[in-house]
């Protein structure tokens, strides 16, 4: 007489790959239709999501735009070094080539005394004057074009340039800079901050969405531990969920951005020709539309995997 017992059936790991690739693929597309089942709860969610990320993304291209326009304005800074009327051609040129390899200088441009005679005339209309002179009253000049625009570098390399024995003087308008460069950092923190709390915003609401639907399936989380499902099991449409709200939630912001320069570029356009410029409203473009649904998938996780952690561990099987 044959007898027969338990058995056991050995997975082995590609199986097991394929089984949890193949359930990650129906929870991703199983909690996108639940969503879309009901769209007018889905909608809201996502609105609220979308204007608070919209806020920060709407002030950042802002500020970019603004940072653009004055450096067309004139907002990078340039120092004229004016060297001394006893400096030769020669050393003019290798004193320019020496401030050019220094670190903190982009670029230099050098103008002869005779150049800059020439472009005096023609820009003044005194060339009439300038003929009964019986020399050159202009210097030799170099404009330099430092790294960066903060207020204390630029003063050292003020001083560092002065120090040198064929410089007259250097002019720069250090007044002016220290407050657009100040308006500008203000305007960056300010930004930062606002983002960072509109972001904790966008957590608190995915916490409290991803409570929500948890307590709605309390009953069905506690029969998938009863016959043994792993936590990780459980938490993981409530990820998916988080993550579609977070995507959802940055479409929407991206709508409400274009929408906003949309609105906003035609009285631009036109303040812009009334000072003869062809200036436009420029977008955050490929970049930044990428890193802000980037954003919102993370935020939309975050707040799932925060709600989860803390509510899961309540629900256990009676």
């Amino acid at each position: 007489m044959k007898t027969t017992g338990a058995t056991v059936a050995i997975t082995g790991t590609r199986d097991r790959l394929r089984a949890w690739i193949a359930h990650h693929r129906r929870v991703c597309i199983g909690t996108l239709r639940e969503l879309l089942e009901s769209p007018l709860s889905s909608l809201m969610t996502w609105l609220v999501i979308g204007i608070a990320l919209a806020l920060p993304a709407i002030l950042t291209v802002f500020l970019q735009n603004v940072s653009a326009l004055s450096g067309d304005w004139g907002g990078e800074p340039r120092l004229s070094v004016y060297l001394v009327q006893t400096a030769g051609t020669a050393e003019a040129r290798a004193l320019a080539d020496t401030l050019e390899r220094q670190g903190d200088v982009s670029e230099t441009r050098f103008i002869s005394s005779e150049q800059a005679l020439v472009d005096f005339r023609n820009r003044s209309g005194f060339g009439d004057v300038l003929a009964s002179l019986d020399r050159n009253p202009l210097p030799h000049v170099i404009e330099v074009v430092p790294v960066t625009a903060d207020p204390l570098e630029l003063g050292s390399l003020v001083a560092r340039i002065e120090a040198d024995n064929l410089v007259e003087s250097v002019a720069v308008d250090l007044a002016w800079l220290e407050r657009l460069y100040g308006l500008l950092q203000f305007a960056k923190r300010l930004v930062t901050a606002l983002g960072i709390v509109l972001a904790l915003g966008v957590l608190l609401i995915m916490g409290n969405t991803i409570r929500l639907s948890i307590e709605n399936r309390r009953q069905e989380i506690e029969v998938i531990k009863l016959v043994g499902g792993t936590d990780g099991f459980v938490r993981r449409p409530f990820l998916y969920l988080g993550f579609w709200y977070g995507l959802g939630g940055a479409l929407f912001a991206l709508v409400l951005l274009e929408a906003s320069l949309l609105f906003l570029s035609s009285p631009v356009e036109m303040l812009a020709q009334s000072y003869q410029d062809d200036y436009a409203l420029s977008g955050p473009g490929l970049m930044g539309i990428l890193l802000l649904l980037l954003l919102g998938a993370f935020l939309g996780v975050a707040g799932a995997v925060l709600a989860v952690s803390r509510h899961l561990r309540d629900i256990e099987p009676r």
